[in-house]
């Protein structure tokens, strides 16, 4: 990612400061498969932001790694983790993803919430342990206008097509997918 990007996303992280311990939270497409989250294990969250899903996924007893292009986010993260006293189950770590994904050991569970960057794909999928899931929702071209961040119609379900479905869906400009490897 360029150094401009790196000091936009700083700069939005901000601006809207640190997030309000009430707002830890799954993302909202997520809510309807919450039994299907491991209650155990490990976790990777795909550009956490400021932590709030990693939180509510330590919550519920995963050992959660957060990794974010933004140091404003990674700092808010943690301090919000050090708040909540999650801070033993989750680690939150500057990583710029265009050298794509860190290394590190197979996951229980794979969070990618708002982020797509289709040459992470194939390691997102490597990343899964057996039978660990995958949740990945992004910005969609379908009912909206086509951009550079944007997943074409179908993009995800041709890229993690190997995977074992559970659902997906794509409208009103976002596409999110639920599988297990």
């Amino acid at each position: 990612m360029s150094e401009q990007d790196r000091r936009r996303w700083d700069e939005r992280y901000a601006r809207s400061g640190p997030p309000q311990s009430g707002a830890v939270a799954p993302p909202g497409f997520l809510r309807p498969f919450i039994d299907l989250i491991p209650a155990a294990g490990l976790a990777l969250d795909v550009a956490c932001g400021q932590g709030l899903a990693s939180i509510w996924l330590a919550s519920r007893g995963l050992d959660v790694w957060g990794v974010d292009v933004s140091s404003e986010a990674i700092t808010q993260a943690r301090d919000l983790v050090a708040h909540q006293g999650f801070d033993m189950s989750c680690r939150f770590d500057v990583v710029d993803l265009d050298a794509g994904l860190p290394p590190g050991p197979q996951v229980d569970m794979l969070l990618c919430n708002r982020f797509r960057d289709r040459r992470l794909y194939p390691a997102l999928i490597g990343r899964l342990a057996p039978g660990g899931l995958l949740a990945i929702c992004t910005l969609s071209a379908v009912d909206a206008e086509p951009g550079p961040f944007r997943a074409a119609r179908g993009e995800l379900l041709s890229a993690f097509g190997e995977l074992d479905l559970v659902a997906a869906g794509e409208a009103d400009g976002h596409a999110w997918l639920v599988a297990n490897a």
